[in-house]
């Protein structure tokens, strides 16, 4: 009798080794997980963290009329016409005296960006008593300065600008004339070749369009199918091969969507190019098997008693449906519905397909507005020369994580508070 007490005790004691091995290889998964996922974000972030912010430069501006070639500064065309550059020049030519070679003067002019005659503009706009006067008004920094004010100065020997637009950075630091601000245009501006200028606020309100679009297709068509899959349907080889199909479906890489709106809504029925339209429609197609499976599966957990006790009232199977089966299954499918639109959220590979590539630099006003989306407008800084972008695009990709993380919490706190227990 002690003798197979003492082998019991030694299995038991190996496999309670086992059960410790397995479950320290489970945290160590988890930790090795949670590890690379803490990586990733701090690389992300201390990368793009500075691109919510710019610098500005402060110059005396001399609003001359004559340099300008403006009269009356309530006159539009004159202001579109006006020669806010030669100003601009001016200004720092009176900054930074003695400066005549034609290289260094371009060097001196490239300290400021482009779009600052913009900005003059616009000041001008807003208080036409400027026109004549000199004030000191502040101008935004060009993309190589912008990154230069922001680098640590142990590492500001390395930036390509030269050492002479070094020089006179700092001299304006030193005095006062730099200052960092919010930067506000990445959320309102369109795509720009200057990363100073260039701003998500397209992409942005391109993926509401697109996501309004799939939404409003996808949601109610998915639906619907379940409904009809999985409360009206008869069970034959038919709804067999339907089924078979959503659940692969489900499984094929976006690219074929793409592909699929290609040779259909493009080349068949001639849809413009790069429009949010376009683009829910393909969405639509790729999100449709995930929204129908997680409606069946959510409209399955609705006990058979409840349609029983309907139908032993009187109801017709439309009204078990309509009045009891769905508002039951409603939140399993919302929160379905969620995770399939923040999957199609995420997407590039179709929409590249379609055409919503495009450098898109207004604000699109509907879905047949040229458009483009946050992940591909990150596809399209990611490939851009420009150092300045790196910044950029890994500030895109906070704002898209942001969002998504968002939709998939939104999708947990409806699924623990609407969902019932039976």
């Amino acid at each position: 009798m002690s003798e197979t007490t003492a082998k019991v005790r030694k299995s038991l004691a190996r496999r309670y080794r086992q059960e410790k091995r397995f479950q320290a290889y489970g945290i160590l998964s988890i930790g090795v997980g949670l590890l690379a996922l803490l990586i990733l974000f701090t690389d992300i972030i201390g990368k793009g963290h500075s691109a919510f912010f710019e610098h500005y430069i402060q110059l005396e501006i001399s609003l001359d009329r004559d340099v300008l070639g403006v009269d009356d500064a309530s006159d539009d065309e004159q202001l579109n016409y006006a020669n806010f550059g030669g100003v601009i020049k001016e200004a720092l030519r009176e900054r930074f005296p003695g400066v005549d070679d034609r290289q260094q003067q371009r060097q001196l002019y490239a300290l400021v960006s482009s779009g600052a005659s913009y900005n003059l503009r616009d000041e001008l706009k807003a208080d036409p008593s400027l026109l004549g006067g000199t004030r000191n008004l502040w101008l935004l920094a060009d993309d190589d300065v912008d990154l230069y004010l922001k680098t640590p100065e142990k590492k500001r020997p390395e930036a390509r600008l030269g050492d002479q637009q070094k020089q006179w950075i700092e001299d304006l630091e030193a005095a006062g004339d730099t200052e960092k601000r919010f930067n506000a245009s990445f959320f309102s501006h369109g795509d720009s070749r200057e990363p100073e200028l260039a701003g998500i606020g397209s992409a942005i309100v391109g993926s509401f369009f697109t996501m309004i679009v799939t939404l409003c297709l996808s949601f109610p068509i998915g639906v619907a199918a379940a409904i009809y899959l999985e409360e009206f349907a008869p069970r034959n080889k038919f709804t067999d091969f339907i089924e078979v199909n959503i659940n692969n479906l489900a499984a094929v890489p976006s690219i074929i969507f793409g592909l699929l709106g290609l040779a259909i809504f493009i080349n068949l029925f001639g849809l413009p190019r790069s429009v949010p339209l376009l683009g829910g429609l393909v969405l639509t197609l790729m999100t449709l098997p995930t929204i129908i499976i997680t409606s069946r599966a959510a409209i399955k957990t609705v006990p058979p008693s409840v349609r029983e006790g309907a139908l032993a009232l009187g109801a017709s199977k439309m009204q078990v449906v309509l009045h009891h089966v769905l508002p039951l299954a409603l939140p399993g499918m919302l929160t379905g519905s969620i995770i399939g639109m923040a999957q199609a959220l995420g997407e590039t590979a179709p929409l590249l397909l379609i055409g919503m590539v495009a450098f898109i630099v207004d604000i699109p006003g509907g879905p047949t507005d040229p458009a483009t989306v946050l992940p591909v407008q990150i596809y399209l800084w990611a490939d851009s020369p420009e150092q300045s972008f790196v910044a950029m695009t890994s500030a895109a990709i906070m704002v898209l994580l942001a969002f998504l993380i968002t939709m998939n919490t939104l999708a947990v706190v409806l699924r623990k508070r609407l969902e019932r227990r039976w």
